[in-house]
């Protein structure tokens, strides 16, 4: 719905908020270092409104005509009077008109002619002022465009590529979605930013793993780089349910109606099986990142169970391997935008970035640090390269510990077997809080009370070797500070934040089209011990193959399991622990069966990337005695069990 509140006073809080982040761009510090971003100099209220629907070359719904895709542009005025071309921040979405975005769920809304009124989010009222056009495409079978929702496939990669070919002059737009007038792009100068959360923000990746030229820069939020790994980790299901639901879920009728071939093969292409399959293979976009031309501004929240942290290491190691110019926020929320968590920097950081990469300006945001790090709620610190400079992996070693069934982890290797049975009614909240009793349901190893601060940063893998008692079983690997802290309370509803009725205004508004939204602050939670990292895998997946299989009852298995990328200090008096378990309830499906587990422990380590590698850990883990504070038994409420979207933030 649009918003109510008077001109007058969006003017006023435009203004207010406009001074506030003009005198944090023209601190002394930052006057020196980097002139300030660029002045809104354009006039929201008269930019240019249209809409044109761009040949995607494809024709998806078998209607005998190539599929197009509709485009809503808001461009300044003043720049196109004058003959100067202008840069594109461009937001590619399935969401605009079934969903909404942002935290207000807003959606796209016209006038009489069809041309936009209301785009979503800030990224109009803030940019266009400042000589951008800003773009919003609706993704193939989606609101006002044609074709077919493939999720993350062809179809939806290739609309939006298909506007950068546009905007550089190698595609072609239409007036209308039949029409035959033809629309050239002679406003832009081609150089395009893609930005957006979830699905947008992964179709970003996806585009950007095409290679496509005209393509500077991606901002990619909370999104995803391989959508096999939204919905299976390592063989293992995360969601009851496959693409073919989520396609369904934003379809427009009319696609609904007529993709139905695309629809069969969603459900033959991706079974329930956690098969690796060729449907799975076209959406890999880390499998294709050495392709990547443009720069990348990654944002992920290291409690997103949404689209998970195991999406962030890979991406951002290909990239890192190709050449590409990187930078990356980690935040404590789950699956929350920067604007929810850290509006006034957000905003700053990202129009110093969009300044660099599309217009050439020489601010410094590229000579910055590449990191920042939410190491306590709205408490950040930076890095100069992430991980930082002096990680090294250390191979961590469980053995038994001085009671039966409560481990300890250290260097050295241990003897002998613990066993467990899968629990599906238990998670890793319930785990941790009984690290410090032999329960049935997990293998829980600790250090002792670390008597130096040591901080883990990186992605973390664990290789079991297992005896399972029945033909299926599943696995989750957990590494878990023991200590109280004060943490966002990532498992609340609003996911580490809440929404305050006051509003901020970021750049002019019209009758139709606030800029004003509502602000929010972190939702913290007092907790004993947090939950650093996560993997899950099928152990019939322990040849790697792609394709499990049945095991063996009584037979040992070997299987390495991959934990999500992450950043966490673990304090000096804390300990760190590794737990190994069957079904983490709400973030994977049970197997078929309950399968007891024999762990042999002198064949299972856990590989954990150390500031300071093995002597750091070394240090931290010696001398004299530490005592460990005393602390609640509980985290933050076990995760909801739910099907869930990439671009829901509730």
């Amino acid at each position: 719905m649009p918003i109510r509140t008077r001109p007058t006073t969006w003017r006023t809080l435009a203004t207010a908020a406009i001074a506030a982040l003009t005198a944090a761009l023209l601190t002394p510090a930052a006057a020196d270092a980097a002139p300030p971003a660029t002045p809104p100099v354009h006039s929201y209220a008269d930019a240019v409104r249209e809409a044109v629907w761009v040949d995607t070359g494809l024709d998806e719904d078998r209607d005998g005509r190539a599929d197009r895709v509709a485009v809503d542009i808001v461009r300044p005025r003043e720049a196109a009077r004058a003959g100067r071309k202008v840069p594109v921040i461009m937001d590619a979405s399935p969401y605009y008109s079934c969903c909404g975005r942002g935290n207000e769920s807003q959606t796209k809304t016209y006038d009489g002619h069809g041309d936009i009124v209301r785009m979503p989010l800030f990224y109009d009222n803030w940019f266009v002022p400042r000589g951008y056009a800003v773009v919003g495409v609706d993704l193939a079978g989606t609101s006002r465009s044609d074709g077919c929702v493939d999720v993350g496939g062809r179809s939806d990669i290739r609309s939006a590529k298909a506007v950068v070919d546009w905007l550089n002059g190698r595609a072609t737009a239409y007036r209308s979605r039949t029409g035959d007038e033809r629309v050239r792009a002679d406003w832009t100068d081609g150089s395009t930013g893609m930005i957006g959360k979830s699905w947008d923000g992964t179709i970003a990746n996806g585009v950007a793993a095409t290679g496509v030229e005209g393509l500077e820069t991606i901002v990619p939020i909370a999104a995803i780089s391989s959508w096999y790994d939204y919905y299976f980790s390592q063989g293992a299901p995360l969601y009851d349910s496959g693409p073919d639901r989520l396609a369904g879920y934003v379809q427009t009728p009319e696609a609904r109606e007529h993709c139905t071939d695309v629809a069969r093969e969603l459900v033959d292409g991706a079974p329930r099986t956690g098969d690796r399959t060729p449907l799975w293979t076209e959406r890999d976009y880390v499998r294709t990142a050495k392709k990547v031309r443009a720069s990348v501004f990654l944002v992920h929240g290291m409690q997103d169970l949404n689209v998970r942290m195991g999406h962030v290491g890979p991406w951002w190691d290909a990239l890192g391997r190709s050449g590409v110019r990187r930078k990356i926020w980690l935040s404590q929320t789950g699956h929350v935008d920067p604007f929810d968590f850290r509006r006034a920097e957000w905003v700053r950081t990202l129009t110093r970035w969009f300044d660099h990469e599309l217009k050439g300006v020489d601010n410094g945001v590229d000579r910055e640090p590449v990191a920042d790090i939410e190491r306590a709620p709205d408490q950040w610190v930076t890095s100069t390269a992430w991980p930082p400079r002096g990680t090294r992996t250390v191979t961590l070693r469980p053995a038994r510990g001085a009671q039966d069934g409560v481990g300890a982890l250290g260097l050295r290797p241990g003897r002998g077997t613990v066993t467990f049975t899968d629990d599906p009614a238990l998670s890793e909240t319930d785990w941790a809080a009984r690290i410090d009793a032999p329960t049935p349901e997990k293998a829980g190893f600790v250090t002792r009370p670390l008597t130096r601060d040591l901080r883990l940063a990186g992605s973390s893998r664990v290789t079991v070797t297992v005896t399972p008692s029945a033909p299926t079983a599943h696995l989750s690997a957990v590494l878990v500070d023991l200590g109280p802290d004060t943490i966002r309370d990532y498992a609340d509803a609003g996911e580490g934040i809440v929404t305050l009725p006051e509003r901020t205004c970021w750049g002019p508004s019209t009758d139709g089209d606030s800029s004003c939204y509502r602000e929010t602050r972190a939702k913290t939670a007092d907790v004993g011990h947090t939950v650093v990292s996560r993997g899950w895998a099928d152990l019939g997946e322990h040849a790697g193959t792609g394709r499990g299989e049945a095991l063996v009852p009584g037979r040992r298995y070997t299987l390495t399991v991959d934990l999500a990328a992450t950043d966490h200090v673990v304090p000096r008096g804390h300990r760190l622990a590794l737990i190994v378990a069957g079904t983490d309830r709400g973030l994977i499906d049970p197997p078929a069966d309950t399968p007891t587990l024999t762990l042999d422990l002198a064949r299972t380590s856990a590989r954990v990337p150390f500031l300071g590698g093995a002597a750091a850990f070394a240090r931290a883990t010696s001398g004299p005695p530490v005592t460990a504070p005393h602390t609640a038994p509980h985290g933050v409420r076990p995760p909801a069990t739910a099907h869930r979207v990439p671009g829901d933030t509730r």
